[in-house]
């Protein structure tokens, strides 16, 4: 029984810091990158719209980010339900 709630613990954070990186790639691509580019276009970085800056480069600065945090998070939460590899 304490096996299966651990489990069930183990999932629940795996899926809860899945859910919080969908939620982030989400914004970045198609709120960033489209729905909010307008209203960040009024701000330039590099010379360029901040919305056009999103849609070609700045998404792909996040999601390698986030697939950088996401392991970081995965072997934190690995190693505290204990079924990390050594």
């Amino acid at each position: 029984m304490k096996e299966d709630l651990s489990s069930q613990a183990y999932w629940k954070a795996t899926l809860a810091l899945l859910t919080k990186i969908l939620i982030i790639w989400f914004l970045v691509s198609f709120g960033a990158g489209i729905l909010f580019a307008p209203m960040l276009d009024n701000i330039k970085l590099g010379g360029y719209p901040l919305g056009f800056w999103f849609a070609q480069q700045g998404s792909i600065y996040i999601f390698i980010a986030l697939i950088f945090y996401y392991a970081k998070k995965m072997g934190d939460i690995d190693r505290k339900f204990d079924v990390h590899e050594d």
